[in-house]
């Protein structure tokens, strides 16, 4: 993909960031370590207390960042808090700097983002969504997959900050790289699914799950779940990617709305939220997304009397 050439700030911009939890928290200290003045919030005090122990700026309130910042970084559960942080009774847009660049980061559903830009810009600062790929080791690591969707003049304002936390690419425009996050982890869902099921079979058919995934991981069955998640969190029998199983529901129905809404046929992708949903309900909203190979597993063996 073909991306504009983008001119960075020369002077750091002071960076706010909202939501420092498993993704804000490394990323926002990344921010600090190169350079970059920040003003983060969180509900937990303890979060804000790590940031201001790497040096960075612990604010009370969500208010506060904003009023400081000429970037304000958004790394929040969904569409209604995000909305509520900037919109709602006590939102905190009409406190913004003329100008303001707001960067989403979270998991956000597209129309509803678009819609949201539409605000912001009328009351005069700019929004673009910028979801990440790579969970808590790219957070950490500095090598995010970042899908921008917005204006390219937008982006040039913030792709030194973003590039601080991994490589950003402009999808298109407002909504475009919600839309594609949602629609990567509805993939992600449904390959790790099969391939979980898939090996489970080979195993219970005595197949060696480190030989099978040496041979898969160079034949046409290989994916993100053969070369990552298999070998890294679930062989070993760790289950600690990061990423929450209610995480991964959550933008497998964000894809699958959007494709309800703009009439495209989803029915195999239904059927996989309806397999993730089941694995959610008996795994509990703590559960590590990986978890669904257990889950699958003890099922084996309750239907096999093991």
């Amino acid at each position: 993909m073909n991306q504009p050439e983008v001119k960075k700030p020369e002077v750091k911009q002071t960076v706010g960031f909202v939501g420092l939890g498993n993704m804000g928290g490394p990323m926002s200290e990344r921010l600090v370590a190169a350079g970059y003045p920040v003003v983060g919030f969180d509900l937990a005090p303890a979060a804000r207390e790590r940031l201001a122990a790497a040096g960075g700026a612990a604010a009370e309130t969500a208010g506060d960042v904003v009023s400081q910042s000429d970037v304000v970084i958004l790394m929040l559960p969904n569409s209604d808090i995000v909305e509520s942080v900037l919109t709602g009774e006590d939102g905190v847009l009409a406190g913004a700097r003329p100008g303001t660049l707001f960067v989403d980061m979270s998991s956000s559903e597209p129309l509803r983002t678009r819609a949201l830009a539409e605000v912001v810009d009328a009351a005069g600062s700019r929004l673009i969504d910028a979801p990440v790929s790579g969970g808590v080791k790219g957070a950490v690591a500095g090598t995010l997959t970042i899908m921008v969707g917005g204006a390219e003049e937008d982006l040039a304002r913030a792709v030194g900050v973003l590039e601080v936390l991994g490589k950003p690419a402009l999808i298109g425009g407002i909504g475009a790289g919600h839309a594609l996050k949602a629609i990567n982890n509805l993939m992600s869902a449904a390959h790790l699914w099969v391939t979980s099921e898939a090996m489970l079979t080979g195993i219970e058919f005595g197949l060696d799950p480190n030989v099978m995934l040496e041979a898969i991981n160079t034949s046409s069955g290989r994916s993100g779940s053969t070369q990552l998640k298999w070998p890294n969190f679930i062989v070993g029998e760790t289950y600690d990617s990061g990423f929450g199983l209610s995480l991964m529901l959550k933008d497998m129905k964000i894809a699958t709305g959007l494709a309800e809404s703009l009439g495209v046929p989803h029915t195999l992708s239904d059927k996989a939220v309806e397999h993730w949903s089941a694995a959610s309900g008996d795994l509990g909203p703590a559960a590590d997304h990986t978890e669904v190979a257990r889950w699958l597993r003890e099922r084996e063996n309750e239907g096999s009397g093991k």
